[in-house]
């Protein structure tokens, strides 16, 4: 990679700067090697912690987990604001599984499957609760940078 760091999210192309104050995570110390990342998504409101003040670093993160922080960049990169208005219940309503979308991620949800960028594990379910793999992860951020017209 010439010319450009190896250092988590310090060449993101939104044009995020890298964050390397004290952690607001219990769980998350200033020496670990993804702590500017954590701090960096965290504050730009791309992330949250959980209520008892802890990151959780090392979980799994679910789908509709994902989908949220997704949906919070494409607030960064304007794609949501050129999205037409729709409700969740309106843009989910083809996925059997859409009662199983917590209500904190529904709309996160809803913006990404509208957007393009996440689809169903299958033609008509989402498995929100299921995890995503690393591989998923890199094509999701892909196409929110390609829907974003940023690659």
């Amino acid at each position: 990679m010439s010319g450009i760091s190896s250092t988590p999210w310090q060449w993101m192309p939104i044009g995020l700067k890298l964050e390397n104050n004290s952690t607001s995570f219990s769980d998350v110390k200033g020496t670990d090697w993804y702590s500017s990342a954590i701090q960096t998504a965290n504050a730009y409101g791309l992330i949250d912690g959980f209520n008892d003040g802890t990151f959780r670093p090392n979980d799994k993160i679910t789908r509709e987990q994902a989908m949220t922080i997704i949906a919070k960049a494409m607030k960064l990169t304007g794609l949501r604001d050129k999205m037409a208005a729709q409700s969740a219940e309106e843009t989910l309503h083809s996925f059997r599984d859409t009662a199983d979308v917590a209500t904190w991620a529904k709309s996160g949800v809803a913006d990404v499957v509208q957007a393009g960028i996440v689809s169903g594990r299958s033609a008509d379910t989402l498995v929100p609760k299921g995890y995503m793999t690393r591989a998923e992860v890199a094509a999701t951020i892909q196409r929110l940078l390609k829907q974003s017209g940023l690659i």
